[in-house]
């Protein structure tokens, strides 16, 4: 009887970071729809649209590894999270008065630091949590929340982008969905802090090579996946579609990457590591079809890019929880995070330029990344399952 009284606040807390992240995602996911479009109208190059975007994943990542680390050994993890969450979500509206494309880039990468700090608290917050309902489906479910606010903003700001035709009125609308993703967030804690804890403590806090293995698998998926600022560049650049259906195709992906992270988190929890290798083969060719002169091929492509992004949000992260001990749970998400991004940077920058020397080597180059990631976690699944049968 405590038991199902335990799974189903489980339930609501999972529900309300959800709808957090809903609100969250429907903020800068929807400035991150139309941001290459923007930087090209403020003068950005193809080259500085993707750096920018890439170095801002970085940073988005790279600071995991310190506050990842600080919210382990301090037990800060909601004053992380708010703190991380109030620098992400109110840099957006502020791009509504930037006077360059300098500026914007600034605030951008302001953005991506707010989400660096509070990801892995907020991610170890939830660990603790999804123990009671499945590590897979948890973060499946609160990944479908965040996504169909990624759903959404993309979708709001090609509204306003059709009804005004003004960037800087649709960022400046963006900051009610900010303020309500705080207000949700300082509820939750107020309500439900005291419900949170770790997992039956292991007497550890040490890494194994599982885990390392898995971090370099994932970093060779990061280096090879291009950021959507390049696609969405790629859109205006060749005047596929009018500037306000660029943000639909965002949308798009994030439609289907809430759906996959929900199916994936799902099978995830019954079948391991194999899921992941599934989704990686099924979205490693997008950019042949991201990148081409045809819209209908653009399209499939994109959606493509958001089933590889759905199974990167949600089984990425269920996966580390169940490679790690609680103890050392907010360091192993800012060390994973930490190189994840540090080579969707390096990889972001090598296809920007790739981009403009040709398309056909930056396809060449995702694709092999993609496929060569499933040598590590082919090894890592193997490796598991041969210790599963043994201590079985």
């Amino acid at each position: 009887m405590e038991e199902n009284f335990l799974k189903r606040r489980a339930y609501k807390i999972v529900f309300l970071f959800g709808l957090v992240s809903l609100l969250a995602d429907v903020t800068y996911e929807g400035a991150r729809g139309v941001i290459g479009p923007y930087l090209s109208l403020l003068g950005a190059s193809a080259f500085a649209v993707s750096f920018i975007a890439g170095l801002g994943e970085f940073i988005g990542y790279a600071l995991r590894l310190v506050f990842g680390y600080l919210a382990d050994r301090t037990g800060f993890y909601w004053g992380i999270t708010i703190t991380g969450y109030a620098i992400n979500l109110l840099a957006v509206p502020l791009l509504a008065v930037v006077p360059d494309w300098y500026w914007a880039s600034f605030l951008l990468l302001l953005e991506r630091a707010g989400k660096s700090i509070r990801a892995p608290s907020r991610d170890a917050l939830l660990s603790f949590v999804t123990k009671r309902m499945g590590h897979g489906l948890g973060f499946g479910i609160h990944e479908f929340f965040d996504q169909i606010g990624a759903l959404s903003g993309p979708i709001l700001v090609s509204l306003i982008m059709f009804a005004v035709g003004s960037y800087r009125t649709a960022f400046l609308s963006l900051g009610v969905p900010a303020l309500m993703a705080l207000f949700t967030l300082i509820y939750t804690k107020l309500i439900y802090a005291d419900h949170i804890s770790k997992e039956k403590e292991s007497h550890t806090d040490h890494l194994k090579a599982s885990f390392f293995i898995y971090v370099f698998a994932f970093s060779l998926v990061a280096m090879g996946y291009a950021d959507f600022a390049l696609i969405a560049y790629h859109i205006k650049e060749k005047a596929l579609v009018a500037d306000g259906w660029i943000p639909l195709f965002y949308a798009t992906a994030m439609g289907i990457d809430a759906i996959f992270a929900l199916i994936f988190g799902m099978l995830f929890d019954r079948i391991g590591f194999y899921a992941l290798m599934i989704g990686i083969l099924l979205a490693s060719p997008f950019s042949l079809f991201a990148f081409s002169q045809s819209i209908s091929l653009v399209w499939l492509g994109t959606v493509l890019w958001g089933l590889g992004m759905g199974i990167q949000e949600s089984i990425m992260r269920s996966a580390i929880a169940k490679l790690t001990p609680p103890e050392a749970r907010g360091r192993a998400f800012g060390i994973f995070h930490f190189f994840y991004g540090f080579f969707w940077f390096l990889g972001s920058a090598f296809l920007g330029y790739l981009y403009q020397v040709s398309t056909n080597y930056l396809m060449v180059f995702s694709v092999f990344c993609q496929i060569f990631s499933l040598v590590p976690l082919f090894i890592l699944s193997r490796s598991i399952s041969a210790k599963g049968r043994s201590s079985g």
